[in-house]
């Protein structure tokens, strides 16, 4: 399970280093990929097989389940850790989530996100000032 924010910065290479709790599970490989709200996901090998299913098996007669699907796979790149740690993160994913020097690893559960550290930033002081309308409408789904 992944969960916390982890502030890292990125090599001149494009290098992130993992957090250190997490590459165990990383350690057969991984895969990055354009992720939602301008960041990337990263998923476990395992992990990354059960969504790839999942998108292969929508309608491709629906534009927006093509544009999905493109999105999330044609944009998708396996990586592995080096020996200490980090991953490549290629130019066309950096640019895609605006990634400089600084960025924000977080962990959600099967997933982790990888943020350009100021958009982070941005990004949960939005989501905190809406907290009390999102619970509300959490509820509604029974959270």
């Amino acid at each position: 399970m992944f969960i916390g924010e982890y502030k890292h910065n990125l090599d001149e290479k494009g290098r992130i280093a993992i957090p250190k709790k997490f590459r165990v599970a990383l350690a057969q490989g991984a895969v990055v990929t354009r992720g939602l709200d301008d960041c990337l996901f990263l998923y476990t090998i395992e992990e990354w097989q059960v969504l790839a299913e999942k998108l292969a098996g929508l309608p491709f007669s629906q534009a927006n389940t093509r544009a999905f699907a493109r999105l999330m796979l044609a944009g998708a790149m396996e990586v592995a850790l080096d020996k200490q740690g980090r991953i490549v993160l290629p130019e066309y994913l950096r640019t895609y989530a605006t990634l400089q020097k600084e960025a924000t690893v977080v962990g959600l559960y099967n997933r982790l996100e990888i943020w350009d550290h100021a958009v982070w930033g941005e990004y949960t002081k939005q989501t905190e000032v809406a907290r009390n309308e999102i619970a509300e409408q959490l509820s509604e789904l029974g959270i």
